[in-house]
């Protein structure tokens, strides 16, 4: 078995994923990533897999070739996820079972996963994706909002389910960073939001990097069903 550290990250086609995937890879992580179209990028230390965070099957595909390539999980970060803003009124119940499956679907089937293979070697870093979002109960993001505020709850309730393994699992809240996601939202919106924070800026994708590897250390151990929000919300 390699004694590389594999660091599994979901969504990494683009945006925050892609930064966090080149980001560990270039500190000589065997980084595992996934979406469902290929990525336009390359890294020596990087495997891409094709999967759909929702599809079971697929999910369940992908750890079984982590687990024959490298032998080994340390890591996961489940960043894929999918926004919806619209008025509640005008949201379609397909928009609705779209965001669930993906942002809380498939990161429950991912840390299901995850936690399977690594309480074998009783050690585990997980790290999920909420939004500041929820506690500022953002208008106009129902579905987004309630979808994340069930990814804090999972984090919090598998935080005590695996603790016992020596798996640690904690969450991130970005404020908004320029990626696609937030391209669609109007700039007035984007600057309200910012107003509402202590510091008033967009983040970076180093500044969730820079959490992501507080809550990966060996030294975190004893740091499991935290929320930290970016930005001062």
């Amino acid at each position: 078995m390699s004694e590389q550290r594999v660091t599994l990250i979901t969504g990494t086609r683009k945006g925050i994923g892609r930064f966090l995937a080149e980001h560990y890879a270039a500190q000589g992580h065997r980084v595992v990533g996934c979406s469902r179209q290929a990525p336009d990028w390359e890294h020596a230390n990087y495997t891409h897999v094709a999967a759909d965070v929702t599809d079971e099957g697929q999910v369940k595909d992908l750890f079984a070739r982590v687990r024959k390539d490298f032998g080994r999980l340390d890591h996961l970060i489940n960043n894929a996820g999918i926004a919806s803003m619209n008025h509640s009124l005008l949201t379609p119940y397909a928009t609705v079972r779209r965001v669930m499956d993906t942002n809380l679907g498939g990161t429950f089937l991912f840390s299901r996963e995850a936690a399977k293979f690594m309480q074998r070697a009783k050690y585990g870093r997980i790290v999920n994706f909420t939004t500041v979002a929820v506690p500022l109960k953002l208008e106009g993001e129902a579905a987004y909002v309630a979808s994340k505020a069930a990814v804090q709850s999972l984090t919090q309730v598998m935080a005590r389910e695996l603790a016992q393994f020596g798996i640690t699992i904690n969450a991130i809240g970005p404020v908004p960073i320029e990626t696609d996601l937030i391209r669609a939202i109007p700039k007035d919106k984007i600057a309200s939001l910012i107003e509402r924070q202590a510091i008033k800026r967009l983040g970076t994708c180093e500044d969730v990097a820079n959490v992501c590897d507080f809550f990966l250390k060996p030294e975190s151990a004893f740091v499991t069903g935290q929320m930290i929000f970016l930005g001062g919300v």
